[in-house]
């Protein structure tokens, strides 16, 4: 999704910051990013342009940055490009001087909202929308030069109040209406929002950024002209060039690692498997006790192979029987006896 809260800075140091899009933090005018831009730019002491296309949102994220414009000490002029509706609308009337373009709407409503819950929470959900109409229309009261009462009782009446700027400036919502360019005769408000939406250049938007904003970056802050920074970002284009054979090789050796551990692994385990065999085949070992040995010996091929050394071959029976004292034994002696017994 293209952003389109932005802050430009013309050549002779004025700035405009750009209200295009829903307001809140899940939308495209958060009001944090709008306070602290603001604020910078307020600080720098030059004239700020604020320019408006949105059809509202969050009524609290809407009071932070109508508290911000109304407060600030900058020279601020309002522009409604395209459309100022709801809480926007409500910023567009913040007290300073805002104009709006013949092709514009702009649109004041109730407070809307909603909630889960029992009686009790629905009470208190109520309570807070008319809370809140009682803010904005305190809000809306000392720029239309009369009481909330009388904001109420024409805008919040829960119906839509949509005007055309003539219709806006002769009600003194607006200080005054400039050209633009034109849109198709008889659009509906969400026509012109998406109008004037497709018609802003994003200087600074995912893909675009002018060179005074990219000389803020850290990797930029040392470039001393416009020169340094296009050689900076040169470098860069360099680097990322070798991205792809560097990858290439990054593949590579983590198939000649993966081999490598496989062999090893492989080679372990028919160490494993030889040693226990052994151990079997001694005695050392059973069928039962080989698994323990096993795990160890998995754990810990060191510390396996001692357990294993530590332990006493047992001798087969019939190893026992055969063993020779000289070339004969003993039961060969024995069976040579009784034959020679018998042949007498």
């Amino acid at each position: 999704m293209n952003r389109y809260f932005n802050i430009q800075t013309a050549p002779d140091g004025s700035m405009t910051i750009l209200l295009y899009g829903e307001i809140g933090d899940y939308g495209d005018v958060k009001s944090g990013n709008v306070v602290s831009e603001l604020k910078a730019a307020e600080n720098s002491g030059v004239r700020i342009d604020v320019r408006i296309n949105s059809i509202g949102g969050d009524v609290y994220s809407g009071i932070a940055i109508f508290n911000a414009l109304k407060g600030s000490s900058a020279d601020i002029h309002i522009y409604i490009d395209g459309v100022a509706a709801s809480m926007a609308a409500v910023l567009a009337l913040c007290g300073k001087p805002v104009t709006m373009s013949k092709y514009a709407r702009l649109m004041l409503h109730s407070v809307s909202g909603g909630c889960y819950g029992n009686k009790t929470e629905l009470r208190r959900c109520i309570d807070e929308i008319q809370s809140l109409e009682d803010s904005l229309a305190d809000m809306l009261a000392s720029k239309l030069k009369t009481d909330k009462a009388q904001i109420k009782s024409s805008y919040f009446d829960d119906n839509d109040h949509w005007l055309t700027a003539g219709e806006a400036f002769a009600l003194g919502l607006v200080d005054g209406i400039y050209d633009a360019d034109p849109v198709p005769p008889d659009s509906t408000p969400e026509q012109i929002y998406s109008i004037f939406n497709n018609r802003l250049e994003r200087p600074l938007n995912d893909n675009q950024m002018n060179l005074e904003e990219l000389k803020k970056r850290p990797r930029f802050k040392d470039c001393a002209d416009d020169a340094a920074a296009f050689k900076e970002i040169d470098d860069l284009e360099k680097a990322a060039e070798k991205v792809p054979a560097l990858e290439q090789e990054n593949t590579e050796l983590k198939a000649k690692v993966k081999g490598f551990e496989d062999k090893v692994a492989a080679d372990e385990a028919a160490e494993r498997t030889s040693l226990l065999d052994a151990a079997e085949n001694d005695g050392r070992i059973n069928a039962q006790t080989r698994p323990t040995f096993e795990n160890i010996l998995k754990r810990d091929m060191a510390e396996g192979k001692a357990a294993l050394a530590a332990l006493t071959p047992k001798r087969k029976v019939m190893e026992d029987i055969n063993h020779s004292t000289g070339n004969e034994g003993p039961w060969a002696r024995r069976m040579k006896e009784i034959k020679d017994s018998l042949n007498k």
